[in-house]
């Protein structure tokens, strides 16, 4: 399976390619793609709204939790820096706990492609998350 994640702000996208963000995480109230639907080995390609397709990277490994005072600030405390939020870990702490589910994808060999359309016929406008069974199925020619 192949995934698109769209990114808000560009910068999230940089710091991917510099390595220097090697989990890309959501937090989400319900339980919105890729909850269940990721694995390791699994490619997710990346895109900032409203541009089309520049980064890829594989899955290194999925961990997904339900979101608790004490659990988040474990998850925060061990994998805060390689999440590499724009904001204060106390900060991240009490806006997460406004969620239920969180998902962090490790990420490894993300590098550029070269820039392609995607299709979110069926997604919805607003999506944050694509998973699809191979990125040719929503590639624009």
């Amino acid at each position: 399976m192949d995934h698109v994640a769209i990114l808000n702000p560009p910068r999230v996208l940089d710091k991917i390619l510099r390595g220097e963000k090697t989990i890309e995480s959501r937090w989400y109230k319900a339980r919105y793609a890729p909850w269940g639907r990721i694995r390791q080995g699994e490619r997710v390609f990346f895109k900032v709204a409203g541009k089309p397709v520049t980064a890829v990277a594989t899955v290194r490994k999925v961990l997904e939790f339900e979101i608790a005072p004490d659990p988040l600030l474990a998850v925060l405390d061990k994998y805060g820096k390689d999440i590499a939020f724009d904001w204060s870990l106390d900060k991240v702490y009490v806006w997460a706990l406004e969620k239920k589910y969180g998902i962090l994808v490790f990420l490894e060999q993300a590098y550029k492609l070269n820039p392609f359309d995607v299709s979110k016929k069926g997604f919805g406008n607003a999506c944050a998350w694509m998973c699809v069974e191979s990125i040719d199925d929503i590639r624009k020619t």
